[in-house]
């Protein structure tokens, strides 16, 4: 295999590419001849004698001299090594590498070279000498629940009936697996990928598939919290991600592009979410492109756990462009922990242009001297050549054509450690978004409703929902006339009136017992009657009861702001003010959008 410093590096097949110069836009075309590669068969004892023979040489047309499964690099500048140790500038320096077993960069060399290796840590790095110091670094202080199964029902009721309003995957209704936002008891958010039917027909394999993924527990993951088998129903629950995708954010971005910093933070924590995986036996990552990087509260990057499950009988490993696929899971259909190294290669090159470029092109890229149009405008003088030359030389390793060439994650993790830039600063700030990922509720134009809920103020909240009366419960009154013929619809409308008159007249313990029986009967649905049941509940001390209403009507009407808010009283009257925020933050987005598209 290739090994280079800054001044070179093997891209595809034979061709060797120096890269140097001052900067983006301003890389010099000297010295850019692909190298011809010359194979000898020799011994350890003949490597030694041509390293001190090349030394002789101009280094500006220096070939890579390969050896029988060895080879050796002689270069003036800085040496990373295939363990990520750097090795001092300028100076010659060669050396044997075993390619034993086809083991890529971060291989321990062999004992007739390793001599010229030298163990330690890189500057800044994080020492991982074993899957203990993993766990410490990835899980420390970071607690979730144990992973659980949920009942549909849970989940029906915590995505709104799984209302189309909280898709939030990438092709909507249209995708065969929909992932939607919640809330699981109108407290914790989540994400729910919903399976199609004919997905995971055996219900054992969905679940081992599940609990298995459910033990891993990383502040680099979007963790997997539960899953749902009920009947064909195959649901996975993860923690939600607020702040959309890398996608988003390099190709779709609205006001600034993603600055460098960032961009190096979000590679590294990638690198170290699939190294946690790989320690804890969970080596393969299906489809990794940039929709499965999530952004949490924080703005901080995370893997999404999703892919972390194998294959469905229907599933593919890979829904991307093929031209985005490893070459040998074209051959073979199999995905393998070298496949995920060169996906994580697309994502190198994706950073590092703003763009989605196929690898094949990236690379014809690199070999042209095209560097204009590998590197995103955007980021003009944030980094510096060297960089730039560190990361195109670890994409090209990752996008290697032979598997077995490829780097492991281990070493990626080593590599990317030093770049870092900006490590004190928070990753919402290196974003220009606020912390929590949302404005504070003072901040928000809040309604009146959402004003007398944020006090729990409920003699203001029955005031507001008698005024308002039925006119959000669209579609009712048609329903209403249709079919008030029949005796049994007469006695829902005798409820529901004596219900009004209970609830005008303050009497809440009567329109309780009321409303249940409109509700009961099941005939007819509406928002406003659980918000109304809610609300005299609220007043009752019920206030477990009346979260349950507030979540009941958004199941009807999901975009219901008055919903929203009357969550938010009953959440205060649970003594659970944070949530009782989130919900005052969701009901008044819903408000603004609607007002906004009027």
């Amino acid at each position: 295999m290739a090994v280079a410093g800054d001044a070179g590096e093997k891209v595809e097949g034979d061709a060797i590419v120096p890269w140097v110069g001052h900067g983006p836009g301003n890389w010099p075309t000297h010295g850019l001849e692909k190298f011809k590669e010359t194979s000898l068969a020799c011994s350890s004892a003949a490597a030694a004698t041509t390293f001190f023979a090349l030394s002789f040489f101009s280094l500006s047309a220096l070939p890579r001299v390969s050896f029988r499964r060895r080879s050796i690099f002689a270069t003036p500048a800085a040496f990373v090594m295939p363990d990520g140790l750097s090795f001092g500038a300028r100076g010659f320096l060669a050396f044997g590498l075993a390619a034993k077993e086809g083991i890529g960069m971060g291989a321990r060399v062999s004992k007739a070279t390793s001599c010229c290796c030298i163990r330690g840590q890189l500057p800044g790095s994080t020492r991982l000498d074993s899957a203990d110091a993993v766990d410490e670094d990835q899980a420390e202080a970071y607690e979730l629940p144990a992973f659980q199964e949920y009942s549909f029902e849970q989940l029906r009721l915590a995505t709104a009936g799984f209302a189309v309003e909280n898709i939030v995957s990438e092709h909507g209704e249209k995708a065969p697996n929909v992932v939607y936002k919640g809330k699981l008891d109108a407290q914790r958010r989540i994400a729910v990928k919903r399976f199609n039917r004919s997905a995971w027909p055996d219900p054992r394999q969905f679940l081992d598939e599940a609990k298995s993924v459910g033990q891993l527990r990383s502040k680099r993951l979007a963790n997997l919290l539960g899953c749902c088998c009920e009947g064909d129903e195959r649901l996975l629950v993860a923690e939600y991600m607020p702040n959309d995708t890398l996608a988003k954010h390099l190709f779709h971005w609205e006001t600034q592009a993603m600055k460098w910093p960032m961009r190096l933070r979000v590679v590294l924590y990638l690198a170290e979410a699939l190294e946690y995986c790989t320690t804890k036996g969970r080596a393969l990552y299906h489809d990794l492109n940039a929709y499965r990087v999530l952004f949490d509260n924080d703005c901080n990057p995370r893997l999404s756990c999703f892919g972390l499950m194998k294959n469905s009988r229907d599933g593919k490993s890979y829904s991307t462009n093929l031209a985005f696929t490893p070459p040998e899971y074209m051959r073979t259909g199999r995905i393998t922990p070298e496949s995920v190294i060169y996906s994580f290669g697309t994502l190198l090159l994706d950073v590092l242009s703003g763009k989605h470029i196929p690898p094949s092109h990236a690379l014809d890229l690199i070999r042209d001297r095209n560097f204009n149009m590998l590197t995103d405008s955007c980021l003009v003088g944030q980094f510096s050549n060297e960089e730039g030359t560190e990361l195109v030389r670890l994409a090209s390793r990752c996008l290697h054509y032979e598997p077995r060439e490829r780097p492991n994650v281990r070493s990626m993790v080593q590599a990317l450690s030093p770049l870092q830039k900006d490590v004190e600063t928070p990753s919402y700030e290196l974003m220009d978004m606020p912390q929590g990922g949302a404005s504070s509720v003072q901040s928000l134009p809040l309604s009146p409703l959402a004003e007398a809920c944020s006090r729990k103020d409920l003699t203001a909240i029955h005031e507001l929902l008698e005024k308002t009366g039925y006119k959000d419960d669209e579609g009712t009154a048609n329903e209403l006339s249709f079919q008030m013929w029949t005796n049994q619809m007469q006695d829902t409308l005798t409820s529901k009136k004596k219900g009004d008159s209970a609830f005008r007249q303050k009497d809440f313990t009567t329109a309780i017992d009321c409303y249940s029986q409109f509700i009961e009967v099941g005939t007819m649905v509406s928002p406003t009657i659980y918000a109304r049941r809610c609300l005299s509940y609220l007043m009752n001390d019920m206030a477990e009861q009346a979260l349950s209403d507030a979540m009941q009507a958004l199941v009807i009407s999901p975009t219901w702001p008055t919903a929203f808010y009357l969550q938010a009283a009953a959440l205060l009257s649970l003594g659970m003010e944070n949530e009782a925020q989130e919900a005052l933050k969701d009901g008044s987005a819903q408000e603004t959008s609607s007002s906004s598209g009027r």
